[in-house]
């Protein structure tokens, strides 16, 4: 959590004399660097070769996962369901029934759609008040009123991020002071708008660590960080569409995310373990894209096989849920849930696909019977 209160005296990045003159050891970044780069040409290879339809399945699913993600880390969960749709009408992809719009998850979804599907276009500070006033709509944030679209004012105190109960705070960093914001932002983008110096993976990595320390913002700073860095990555990988998401992997590995922040914002401007860490968070989840795609290419069989099969809108809904990545088993409770119909229905939609093959019965009965998809292989 954010806030202002009385704090333990450090040294902080932005106070050093050399900040931000950014080192790191070029020889321990040499092997991590080159496994990123072959696991994207893998990648990269594998998408070459599928449809342009499971392409933008595929990046449908990986911004889905990117936005419900970013929010997350943030301890804030958005509807999975709803977040699809808001991607799809964009992006014109076709997903068959729309969730109903949210202007919060609208919000979050043109901002990492801007940073990613614009990434060539200069950030400024104007953009970026527009992605702020985005991710805060009302004008709040929880009930505290905050300023929104514009830099910080610190009229509350100095800006710092805190844990702990009240009376026993403990300080894991302090922002630099708001008068500095206007330098401080201007020399972040003059930097990241220029051509990378050196691998444009590193120019990522500094991208969202840099901006995290700056704190521009009363709130959202690091969804506004990784948003940042996912379009300087947009920029290396030269391609706004995505394939995999860095949120999702981060969301897994929280714990250590947030502990390297607070060892790197104490610590020099040799920043080294904290490149080799992102780098090897990006490198799983380059990785796990390779599941994502898989995951894509079996629901288009799927739809192949089922192709001349009528089935309604209902039991069209549920599968593409299931396939999509539902979590936990398929229930009778859950269908009448998802397709908003009587469990009766549901039943009646339920055994229409056992008949047909498209569902199997799980082991067990009673209330709780699972069921699950029939996938292609399984004949």
């Amino acid at each position: 959590m954010q806030s202002r209160q009385p704090f333990r005296p450090r040294t902080y990045l932005w106070q050093r004399p050399d900040w931000p003159q950014w080192r790191w050891d070029a020889a321990a970044l040499a092997e991590p660097l080159a496994q990123v780069h072959r696991a994207q040409g893998h990648l990269a290879g594998r998408m070459s070769g599928v449809g342009l339809a499971q392409r933008d399945q595929a990046t449908l699913q990986a911004l889905t996962q990117e936005v419900v993600t970013t929010s997350a880390i943030e301890g804030e969960a958005l509807d999975q369901a709803t977040v699809r749709s808001s991607i799809a009408r964009r992006l014109g992809v076709d997903i068959g029934a729309l969730a109903p719009a949210d202007r919060h998850v609208d919000g979050v979804v043109d901002m990492v759609l801007d940073a990613t599907l614009h990434h060539a276009e200069p950030l400024t500070p104007e953009r970026l008040f527009g992605w702020h006033a985005a991710l805060f709509p009302t004008g709040y944030s929880g009930r505290l009123r905050i300023h929104v679209g514009a830099w910080r004012n610190d009229a509350a105190g100095p800006m710092q991020v805190v844990s702990g109960p009240v009376g026993r705070e403990k300080v894991h960093f302090e922002a630099p002071p708001a008068h500095a914001l206007p330098r401080e932002t201007e020399a972040f983008l003059d930097w990241f708008n220029a051509p990378p110096a050196g691998d444009a993976l590193i120019h990522a990595a500094l991208a969202h660590l840099w901006l995290v320390t700056l704190h521009p913002f009363d709130d959202g700073n690091d969804r506004i960080s990784r948003a940042v860095g996912d379009m300087a990555l947009a920029r290396a990988e030269g391609s706004g569409q995505r394939f995999y998401s860095l949120s999702a992997q981060i969301q897994r590995e929280r714990k250590h995310y947030y502990e390297q922040l607070e060892t790197t914002q104490t610590g020099t401007l040799d920043v080294t373990p904290w490149l080799q860490w992102f780098l090897a968070c990006l490198l799983r989840a380059v990785q796990g894209a390779d599941s994502l795609l898989t995951g894509v290419l079996t629901k288009a069989r799927f739809w192949q096989q089922w192709a001349g099969t009528p089935l309604n809108e209902r039991q069209t809904l549920v599968l593409n849920r299931v396939l999509d990545g539902m979590e936990g088993k398929l229930t009778n409770a859950k269908w009448a849930a998802i397709a908003k119909c009587s469990p009766d229905t549901a039943l009646r939609d339920i055994n229409a696909l056992l008949a047909l093959g498209v569902l199997r019965r799980l082991e067990g009965g009673g209330r709780s019977t699972g069921y699950r998809v029939v996938l292609p292989r399984e004949g």
